[in-house]
């Protein structure tokens, strides 16, 4: 299972089962169905292996091959599309998910029309908008309208539920107020169709911060959930949250020292701009001791994002194949062929777990 080489991220297993089972339980116990969302692990199946294992029911995803590369490695469990359908997707979204997020009538018409030739019932989550400003119907008469529609006109499409999403592109956040919204949304279709819905999907990872307050709406009962379990770092770090009963370095990067070097701490020269077009601020410390590591931003992101395992070492910048660190106020020395450690945020695991420069190692 192990692959040898660097760069690398570590992704511990034993860890991201304990969160998974974790954060469920609080899920659970607050009457609330949890799916485990793997687009942040590039839909890795042994990542989502771990959410199966810790009792989570649901898997999640973005993108579609990622389920595709779970079926096939043998994952059989209940499939989420979080992502508004494309168009051009619609056959394999009835073919490989049982439920989708959708705010487009067109494309609810393809996926009945689809699940008719497939022979399938496929269901349905309709998303609306409370301000974060991503997907969902914004007219609310509408939305009401079109669950309804699906309800009673769409034969092979079941109205599962509704849903939102807060805290992503807006930063609105999952207030008491703003989820007593969707649940007001969600009776009123209630009382059209005759019938309680299965989901009310209360958002994401942000939500969770109505579970550990004790104060989340009682009719939410569904939560998406990917950052809260991969990392657990987010709500402790942004919002002050306890969240020491879970793993917040489950996945590591390890890269390996590529040069050791004295150097000015300002470029020399006249000053224009850098690989990707931007004009950094460098700040003149003098002389100082520096390293080169054998990993860039192709592999990760934003250097920003790194988190230093080793004291006394900061992030200068990185090329797209070279992160650059000054390390004069080091715990340690460091030689060429070292092997330096760092925790990730949430934006970095996307990135390495999808390089193909970037190995993969379990432990």
């Amino acid at each position: 299972m192990n692959k040898v080489g660097y760069p690398r991220v570590d992704i511990n297993l034993e860890k991201l089962r304990h969160n998974a089972k974790k954060v469920n339980e609080r899920c659970l116990d607050s009457g609330i169905t949890m799916t485990g969302v793997i687009k942040g692990a590039s839909g890795l199946p042994l990542v989502a292996k771990q959410y199966l294992e810790g009792g989570v029911k649901i898997i999640g995803t973005s993108r579609l091959d990622q389920v595709s590369d779970c079926k096939k490695f043998g994952i059989d469990t209940t499939y989420m599309l979080i992502r508004i359908p494309m168009l051009s997707e619609v056959r394999s979204v009835v073919e490989l998910t049982d439920i989708s997020l959708n705010s487009e009538v067109e494309v609810l018409k393809a996926l009945n029309n689809e699940a008719r030739i497939q022979d399938k019932q496929h269901k349905v989550i309709i998303m609306t908008d409370l301000g974060d400003l991503r997907e969902g119907f914004w007219d609310k008469e509408e939305l009401v309208e079109t669950a309804v529609w699906v309800d009673e006109k769409l034969r092979n499409l079941t109205l599962a539920g509704i849903g939102t999403n807060v805290g992503c592109y807006g930063s609105i956040l999952p207030t008491t107020d703003k989820l007593n919204e969707l649940i007001e949304l969600a009776e009123k279709i209630e009382e059209r169709i005759g019938r309680e819905l299965e989901f009310i999907s209360g958002g994401a990872t942000s939500s969770l911060m109505r579970i550990w307050d004790g104060d989340m709406p009682k009719r939410i009962n569904h939560l998406r959930l990917g950052e809260g379990v991969l990392l657990a770092r987010d709500l402790d770090v942004i919002y002050g949250y306890d969240m020491s009963m879970l793993h917040n370095d489950a996945f590591k990067i390890k890269a390996e020292v590529v040069e050791v070097k004295k150097k000015p701490s300002h470029p020399v020269g006249k000053v224009g701009v850098d690989a990707f077009g931007h004009r950094p601020n460098y700040v003149d410390r003098g002389m100082r001791d520096r390293m080169l590591l054998g990993i860039g931003r192709v592999d990760y992101g934003d250097p920003g994002e790194l988190l230093p395992v080793d004291e006394g070492i900061e992030i200068m910048g990185a090329s797209s194949d070279h992160t650059i660190v000054d390390i004069e106020d080091a715990s340690r020395d460091f030689k060429v062929g070292d092997i330096v450690e760092f925790d990730v945020c949430y934006a970095t695991i996307v990135y390495i777990t999808s390089s193909n420069n970037v190995k993969i190692n379990y432990v």
